[in-house]
Order: C-alpha cells, then structure tokens, then sequence
C-alpha cells in the first residue's frame, strides 16, 4: 500500500506571519523613500526574500549596488525577527492544530514546504515543531516557488512518491510547484484567485476529518 504524505506551506497556512513580512518590507520602503501598500504586498506570497526586495526595488524605481542590496536584505529579516519573537501559539490559524493531529495519529508523514528561512524557529515558538517529520525551507533549496524543488525534496525526505503527496498552500506560486511535481493541491484562501487547486478551502476549518480521510483512501486507491 503506497504511503500518503503531507506537506504544508507556512506563510498563511500554518500561521499568519505576513503581516509581520508586511510591517518589516513597509519599514524598509519608508526608509528608502516610498509607500509600500498591502496589495502590492500580495505579489511577496510564496516569493523568497531576495526576490522580495528585487520586486520592492522595482516598485519603489531604486537601483542599488549589490553591497545595499545585502544590507537591505539583513535590515529587512533583522526587522522581521524582532516581529516573530514575540509570537506564541495563538498566531496558529483556525483548526490547524487538530488536522496536524488527526494525521498523526493516523500515522501520516508531515512535512514543512516553505520559502521562509525562518520556519524552524517560528514553529518551535508556536509549539508545533514535533508535528514534523521534515523541515524544508529557504535554507534547502535553490529554486523558488513555483519551481516544485521544495516539495519534491519533502517528499523525497517523507519517503514518498510525488504522486502520493497533498500540499496545503495559500499562494498561486505554491499551488503551481504542487501541480508540477504531480501532487494534489489544495488551496487555502480565496478559490478565485487560488483557482487553479484541485480543491479549496477558505481556511482549515472548513476542511473535515472525513475530507482528509478521503484524501488518505483515494491516493490509496489510485495506486
């Protein structure tokens, strides 16, 4: 019987730290000398941070050298760092505790997918580190969102293949990489914009026991 696993992206899935993103890239652009709005903010979703400030740059139409754009880079995450550590568990989006702990009673293996280079220590604040057997971050890859590099990688460390894996993502990037490594994705936020998951949730308390279960059987019966 072939094994099902599941990889959860971070950023607005597990928890919300985009606002905190958010608070640290408006700091930085304030700084340099421009607004930085909340929509504009959606274009970092899933993004890894050196594309961030590449993207901030461009809005703000500001060249810099390679040396500031390393220093903005630290400046910005420094920022970043002072906001996530005064996080604790009630940063946990709705519902999330109780799926993680529905799959691992049922044995599944749990994996981190995420761009975040800070995922292990915002997991260990919000007490939800032992809920995974696998942590793959900003730190393990080379190749952003929607290249499937992170998940395939998670998927490989779970022991599972590709085809046998569910993905939770809320960013279009994170739902293009699971669909290239063949996964079943399923969006957690607006389906409009998230339209192209095999399924969508608003967030995990619309998602049911027996909806996972089914997840569970039907990647078995697929097999």
């Amino acid at each position: 019987m072939e094994k099902v696993g599941f990889i959860f992206d971070l950023d607005g899935v597990i928890v919300d730290t985009a606002k905190y993103h958010y608070l640290a890239w408006h700091k930085l652009a304030k700084e340099l000398g421009f607004e930085f709005t909340k929509e504009q903010n959606e274009l970092f979703k899933g993004v890894s941070r050196k594309r961030c400030l590449e993207i901030l740059l461009d809005i703000g139409n500001i060249s810099a050298t390679q040396e500031q754009f390393d220093t903005w880079m630290v400046e910005k995450n420094v920022d970043y760092l002072a906001y996530i550590e005064k996080m604790d568990a009630s940063e946990i989006l709705p519902d999330v505790p109780r799926v993680l702990e529905y799959l691992k009673k049922k044995n599944v293996p749990i994996a981190l997918g995420s761009a975040s280079k800070n995922a292990r220590p915002i997991l260990e604040k919000v007490d939800l580190l032992p809920y995974f057997d696998s942590i793959v971050d900003g730190n393990s890859v080379t190749k952003a969102k929607p290249d499937p590099e992170v998940f395939l990688i998670a998927a490989s460390n779970l022991g599972v293949t590709a085809s046998s894996c569910v993905v939770f993502e809320d960013a279009v990037a994170g739902i293009q990489a699971a669909n290239a490594a063949n996964m079943i994705s399923i969006g957690i936020g607006e389906d409009t914009i998230l339209n192209e998951a095999k399924y969508n949730f608003k967030d995990f308390t619309e998602i049911s026991d027996e909806f996972l279960e089914s997840l569970l059987n039907k990647n078995h019966k697929n097999k």
